[in-house]
């Protein structure tokens, strides 16, 4: 068992062990039917505190060759599938969390020699005797270990975007770091399966990418894994029997995601938040500032103030997602911005109009916040004016207030 190989399932483990855990090993069943075939690539995109790094610390649980998880998974429901003991710990894992080697490496340009250091490094802790010592680029040590012991590796590959985030201005850079992943991955007998996940989609460069080999999950368009994207209402109603919490109420606060072949999807960190403390409040903005979607809004393309509006008072707003180029800083127009508010989860995509709103009132909460200090005054004299409509019309139709 090693750092970056075979990591081993204790991880996992500490989420089987929370006051709260809710089942999502059904992803395992869907990895299970891609792994050694041309779809083995996936790459999965959603906000920040959605259960990619735990989805990611499962898989390496269920797949790392040097632990027993058997007992760990035979009472969830992947034990149920057919597929359970057929690749249960039976591959190399290659854990690589790219936020960690790019706050190891002094300079971000160090981050692949970084990465390829530590984990040469844990490679020949294992698979010294049969190695090249003067070997120091990884893709010619994987090939040699995958020659002599023909056991395949799977990659687990969590924050893969880290490095368009945080240094999203250099190019050149973020290019060369594509092309190493590529050459890694792409067309490599020993690769059975390659798992990565961020917030963004694969950037674009051009007509094409580096990365095209993979099947991309995304906050518009998650296909079969919709039900992993978040929390299914069916998932909500039984913790809200389980904690005596209102449903409808935690409907209001953290549904609103909703996709084609699911309608309502909840913010999991804030449901397992207002379960535990038994209380509403906005815990998925608490951490990060709202100046983080201040910064998008103060872009204010021309429109953008005409769309926060329409959201702000319950409505939905068209969008063209096709000319978003994957990444925080190619802006050509609104469009652009709410496609990248969107994979951020500050708003939601309804596929079958083609248009995005601020799916709940955690997140419109956050809106209200970013926009009170971007001297937008028509915008929150147009938000109050509409608050006061609705609360007029309610005392007359229905008597309340």
């Amino acid at each position: 068992m090693g750092i970056y190989l075979n990591p081993g399932n204790e991880s996992f483990e500490e989420a089987l062990r929370s006051k709260i855990y809710v089942d999502k090993t059904g992803l395992i069943k869907y990895t299970n039917e891609v792994l050694g075939t041309e779809q083995k690539y996936i790459c999965v995109s959603r906000p920040r505190r959605f259960g990619k790094s735990m989805a990611a610390r499962m898989l390496a649980a269920y797949y790392s060759s040097d632990c027993d998880s058997k007992e760990m998974f035979h009472e969830l429901e992947i034990g149920k599938d057919i597929s359970f003991t057929n690749h249960l710990n039976k591959y190399n894992v290659l854990f690589l969390n790219m936020q960690d080697f790019l706050s190891r490496a002094k300079e971000p340009q160090n981050m692949v020699e970084c990465l390829q250091e530590y984990v040469i490094r844990d490679l020949k802790r294992v698979y010294g005797n049969q190695l090249n010592n003067g070997e120091n680029h990884l893709v010619p040590i994987l090939e040699e270990i995958y020659s002599t012991t023909r056991k395949g590796f799977v990659f687990i590959i969590d924050e893969w975007d880290c490095l368009f985030r945080l240094n999203m201005h250099d190019t050149e850079l973020q290019t060369a770091y594509l092309d190493f992943l590529r050459a890694m991955l792409k067309d490599k007998t020993y690769v059975k399966l390659a798992y990565m996940t961020g917030i963004l989609p694969i950037k674009k460069y051009g007509t094409h990418s580096a990365l095209n080999m993979f099947d991309e999950y995304s906050m518009t368009n998650p296909k079969r894994l919709t039900r992993f994207v978040g929390f299914t209402e069916q998932e909500v109603k039984e913790l809200c029997q389980q904690y005596h919490m209102d449903f409808d109420e935690t409907k209001r606060w953290y549904d609103g995601y909703r996709f084609r072949k699911m309608k309502h999807i909840y913010s999991p960190k804030s449901v397992v938040d207002a379960m535990l403390n038994e209380e509403f409040d906005s815990y998925w903005t608490q951490t990060e500032t709202y100046e983080a979607l201040k910064l998008y809004i103060d872009m204010n393309y021309d429109g953008l103030k005409d769309a926060v509006i329409l959201m702000l008072g319950g409505g939905f707003y068209p969008i063209n997602l096709r000319t978003f180029q994957n990444d925080m800083m190619t802006f050509k127009g609104k469009d652009d911005v709410l496609t990248l508010l969107i994979h951020l989860g500050y708003l939601a995509y309804d596929e079958e109009k083609k248009s995005v709103f601020i799916p709940n009132k955690e997140v419109e909460e956050e809106f209200a916040d970013a926009i009170e200090g971007a001297g937008w005054q028509e915008v929150m004299q147009a938000i109050i004016a509409t608050q006061r409509l609705l609360e007029a019309t309610w005392r007359e139709v229905f008597g309340l207030l």
